[in-house]
């Protein structure tokens, strides 16, 4: 909770005293994510603010078309706003589409104080028309033939998985899953074939800078999972749309709003069995004995949460395979944040660079611009493979040159396996072109029937640094994406890649701060990965 600015952590004994077991001050930068009573209290200002209406006015809408919604400004170390818990408020006009992100009130910025609810910064610079709502309407009523007819998807009518309250049973795999109001589920204690592989794994943290330097755009550098809470902002799953059939679904109980009264989300986590067509493993040969055609299909399980912020949607998939494989997925869908334009076509031939670049992105329908941004996702991945002692280990593949003498072959490639000391020395920064390695949490004390070590590989894909300037503000916030991957050693206080409180933060809290501290040899290793899509 926050009073008077300054965020506290109260812990209160709910077992039946009600005594209140601790309660400070938290040191550092940063605010909670904001109360949904606190963003529909701001989204309402400025239906009464008369420089607004003269905005509205002047663009020839009416206020009873006009939409708004809170979002968090980041951090940009501007004295006038230090101390105040800001929201900066998003507009649009709704007429004619339920799309109402093709329709912003561009060029108008309005920053609220949060706490005494009023406006303290109100800026319009009328610069572009309202692009048309023609055409954006996503709902499926609102689409023109001809549609694609599917054909029935493989169903799985009888499950082989159990679901025992939370604990999870399934082809080897045990593992608890419970949903989390800032990462929407967390899965643990998970087992495949009684030996521990992970204590806790989730989405630590997802940042979405966007591209462009206007006054009403440089701001929006979201915290998707510390400022807005993934699990608030999830909506039901539908059955048969969002999951298949033979899903079984898990609703979600929170404690929001400032009096702790319980929210409760309908079907927030789905459990399915998934078989695609895929092919788990397959071998074929003519030989002398015979033929031989092998083949098995590939069956995985499947934990879904889908997380709806604003104009994205976020697919999470933990998927389970049979040969001991966990495989977490990200989709992003939804709709499109654009930036309103004057241009209605682009000839890049006759722009200067300079043209070009102000667009900040690209030109996807008249005065309609899809600005340039990311998505980094960052997981928090607490590895208990064969017990909780784990080593991080980076497997480098090194070229070696083959003397004349030795062989026709004149080069090779082999593995170097260099175990990390220190947390410093885990930072990586992944570049399979010049630096091509593997990467291991490796338990030293455990060896297989053969003598190898015991590990589990983490395979990163579609991996990407961060391009702001380490001194953007945006950048400083969100240190995590300067690196991939992040080995600390285990602390129950150290699990959000960017803060524990991450609204308005200023970095100086979170996994860069983190990795500083420790050795990580022979304990209990943590891992945090960063993607993007």
């Amino acid at each position: 909770m926050t009073i008077d600015t300054k965020p506290r952590k109260i812990i209160v004994d709910v077992s039946g005293s009600g005594r209140i077991v601790e309660n400070k001050e938290i040191p550092g930068s940063g605010y909670p994510a904001l109360s949904e009573e606190a963003e529909n209290a701001t989204a309402y200002l400025p239906a009464t603010y008369q420089p607004f209406l003269d905005s509205i006015a002047a663009r020839g809408i009416a206020i009873d078309d006009v939409y708004c919604e809170a979002a968090s400004p980041g951090w940009f170390n501007v004295s006038a706003e230090e101390n105040r818990i800001l929201v900066y408020l998003l507009c649009y006009d709704t007429k004619g589409t339920a799309n109402v992100y093709m329709r912003p009130l561009e060029g108008v910025t309005i920053a609220v104080d949060a706490t005494e609810m009023k406006i303290i910064r109100y800026l319009d610079v009328l610069k572009a028309p309202m692009p048309t709502s023609k055409g954006t309407d996503y709902r499926f009523a609102a689409q023109k033939g001809p549609f694609l007819t599917f054909s029935k998807p493989g169903v799985i009518e009888h499950p082989s998985f159990t679901l025992d309250g939370h604990i999870v049973k399934w082809a080897g795999w045990e593992f608890h899953v419970r949903p989390n109001l800032r990462s929407q589920n967390v899965i643990s204690i998970v087992k495949k074939d009684g030996r521990s592989v992970m204590y806790q794994g989730f989405v630590s943290e997802v940042f979405v800078p966007y591209q462009s330097a206007t006054t009403d755009w440089y701001w929006r550098t979201y915290m998707d999972a510390g400022e807005y809470n993934l699990g608030f902002l999830s909506l039901p799953l539908q059955p048969l749309n969002d999951c298949p059939r033979g899903a079984t679904f898990m609703n979600a109980t929170f404690a929001a709003g400032p009096d702790g009264s319980p929210y409760v989300t309908d079907n927030l986590i789905c459990i399915f069995e998934r078989y695609a067509g895929d092919i788990a493993w397959r071998h074929a040969e003519d030989l002398p004995v015979g033929d031989i055609r092998e083949s098995r299909p590939k069956m995985t399980l499947v934990v879904r949460t889908i997380a709806s912020n604003g104009n994205y949607d976020y697919i999470f998939d933990w998927e389970f395979q049979t040969d001991g494989i966990i495989r977490v997925k990200v989709e992003a869908t939804g709709v499109l944040e654009i930036s309103a334009n004057a241009m209605k076509y682009v000839n890049e031939a006759n722009m200067t660079k300079a043209e070009i670049d102000k667009m900040y992105g690209t030109l996807i329908s008249e005065n309609t611009i899809g600005v340039f941004h990311d998505h980094f996702f960052s997981f928090h991945l607490d590895m208990d493979v064969d017990g909780p002692n784990n080593s991080f280990v980076e497997g480098k593949l090194v070229k070696h040159l083959i003397p004349p003498e030795k062989s026709l072959r004149k080069s090779r490639w082999g593995l170097e396996k260099y175990v990390a000391k220190t947390e410093d020395e885990a930072r990586i920064q992944i570049n399979p072109i010049e630096h091509p390695a593997q990467y291991y949490v490796m338990n030293p004390s455990k060896k297989t029937r053969l003598g190898n070590q015991v590990s589990y590989r983490l395979v990163p894909s579609g991996v990407a640094p961060s391009l702001l300037d380490p001194s953007d503000y945006p950048q400083i916030r969100a240190g995590f994406t300067k690196n991939q991957i992040w080995v600390t050693k285990y602390n129950r206080s150290e699990k959000y890649a960017a803060a524990f409180l991450t609204a308005q933060s200023h970095g100086d809290d979170g996994l860069p701060v983190w990795s500083k501290r420790y050795f990580i040899h022979f304990y209990n290793t943590l891992i945090n990965f960063t993607t993007n899509v």
